[in-house]
């Protein structure tokens, strides 16, 4: 009996799961809420490139055209999704949103099988891969006295380019890498103003250092000891770039290893830090109200920004999809990830954040899930 799989969203990771079971020779769909696939990629701003390295970001069964360099841009991340999807054959139905899965309370083999609640009806599975996406919902923190500050308080989500904000003061709220390039972004095209609100002070890398991708490094490193990468994280950090602690990014006091189990990935330095230097960003701690016009910061200090620019990540939210299933843990993440079922048939992937790069660990899960649901068969 044929295999029927549903895969949740269209992104790189549904599509990259998508085809690996289709060529393990299961009937699969892909459920795509938007028109599009890779939709989340179309929303990103401007200047996004991918940090990993077009070599090390290919998903299953299609290489990325070299002629995209390096360090693929954004849109060029769009044509390629386009171009996978095409390339396996992917059935894609859009425009249709998953609401709740349940397991089929039916007799006989339909006990083993999973009811899909939808936008567009209810159908069944064997089997489930949720692929909705690491940054799904913007989360936008409700900071006291926000309601009367009479500039614009924006999620970085909706940013796309500088021109809206030339000749404007810019408080930017984050310094993930998504906070530290729209700063840069700014600073570098006309904002009157660049302040970056800092809480807990990031582990900074080089993007690459000549032919040398801070990826390979990552793919070194994963695997020793995280007291061993800890401890040469602070000479190297030393040796690659300046000492930034007088301009308010001193090296942290928990180590890079240790951060990244806990879910925070070094900032990869592609300007920010020039920029630092140079004070077109100058680095501010974090936002902890609004009194009238101004943002009091952790500190004390106020400041009087046009716009606040929010970095401040984004949630799961699969709480309403499988909440009651049990598979869910800290902070709404799935309890099982890296092609590891949570339930019987019931798959998660491109939940993690991994240092090696979010392309090569989502083919990598893809291999492993399409192994292990179609085992037997």
């Amino acid at each position: 009996m044929v295999l029927t799989v549903s895969v949740i969203g269209a992104g790189p990771a549904g599509l990259a799961a998508a085809a690996t079971l289709q060529h393990r020779g299961a009937d699969v769909t892909v459920l795509e809420k938007s028109e599009h696939v890779g939709n989340a990629w179309r929303h990103h701003y401007d200047r996004l490139h991918l940090h990993t390295t077009r070599g090390l970001s290919k998903l299953p069964g299609l290489a990325i055209p070299r002629e995209y360099g390096r360090w693929v841009a954004r849109d060029d991340v769009v044509r390629y999704l386009e171009a996978y999807a095409a390339h396996h054959g992917l059935h894609v139905e859009h425009g249709v949103e998953v609401t709740r899965l349940d397991r089929s309370a039916a007799d006989g083999d339909a006990a083993r099988r999973w009811t899909i609640t939808t936008t567009d009806g209810t159908r069944t599975a064997d089997v489930v891969v949720v692929a909705t996406g690491y940054n799904h919902t913007p989360h936008l923190p409700d900071w006291p006295g926000q309601d009367g500050f009479p500039g614009d308080v924006v999620h970085a989500s909706r940013y796309r380019n500088p021109a809206p904000y030339a000749g404007k003061h810019v408080l930017v709220a984050g310094v993930g890498n998504t906070g530290a390039e729209i700063a840069q972004d700014l600073a570098e095209n006309g904002a009157a103003s660049v302040h970056l609100a800092v809480r807990t002070p990031p582990h900074i890398v080089r993007r690459n250092q000549g032919p040398w991708a801070a990826q390979y490094t990552g793919l070194l490193i994963r695997h020793l000891p995280t007291a061993l990468v800890d401890a040469l994280c602070v000479p190297v950090r030393r040796a690659s770039l300046p000492d930034l602690a007088h301009l308010g990014l001193p090296i942290p006091e928990v180590g890079l290893a240790t951060r990244v189990a806990q879910g925070a990935i070094p900032v990869q330095d592609i300007g920010l830090v020039a920029a630092v230097e140079a004070g077109t960003v100058r680095v501010v701690g974090a936002v902890e109200r609004f009194d009238g016009a101004e943002a009091v910061l952790a500190d004390g200090a106020r400041l009087a920004p046009d716009v606040v620019l929010a970095a401040t990540g984004y949630r799961r939210s699969l709480e309403p999809v499988v909440g009651h299933l049990g598979v869910l843990g800290e902070r709404g993440k799935p309890v099982a990830t890296n092609g590891r079922p949570a339930a019987p048939g019931l798959y998660f992937t491109g939940f993690t954040n991994p240092i090696s790069g979010m392309f090569l660990e989502m083919a990598a899960d893809a291999r492993r899930i399409a192994r292990h649901a179609t085992r037997g068969r």
